[in-house]
């Protein structure tokens, strides 16, 4: 599931600010990057399965594995997790509307914290 409405692709930050921030919102990155990207992710194990809210970011200058970078945030991605396949993001998948309620509601916040730190 995509949230294309909440504006948060195309925001630009500093890779340490987002380091600084998305771990308040239980969006950790851990080791799911690499010297272009990274991947913030929140895991919600529920009665329906266990899903992640995912906020993807490239570099459009620096080095991520340097900590020197500033990011371009993607469209955040709801999926739902098959073990041992991986997440399935796609339309015929069910998620929960209290989860998407919860997921819409971080976005939220995040973003208005990015948007008030970036001055826009």
């Amino acid at each position: 599931m995509k949230f294309e409405s909440f504006g948060i692709e195309n925001i630009t930050a500093d890779l340490n600010r987002l380091d600084d921030l998305m771990p308040e919102y239980g969006l950790i990155r851990a080791e799911q990057w690499d010297y272009e990207r990274v991947s913030y992710d929140r895991k919600f194990e529920l009665r329906e399965g266990t899903f992640y809210l995912r906020i993807l970011g490239y570099a459009i200058e620096g080095d991520v594995g340097a900590h020197r970078a500033t990011m371009k945030l993607m469209v955040p991605l709801l999926g739902k997790h098959y073990y041992p396949h991986g997440l399935e993001y796609g339309e015929g998948e069910f998620f929960p509307p209290s989860l998407v309620k919860q997921c819409e509601k971080i976005l939220s916040q995040v973003k208005e914290e990015l948007t008030q730190f970036n001055g826009l």
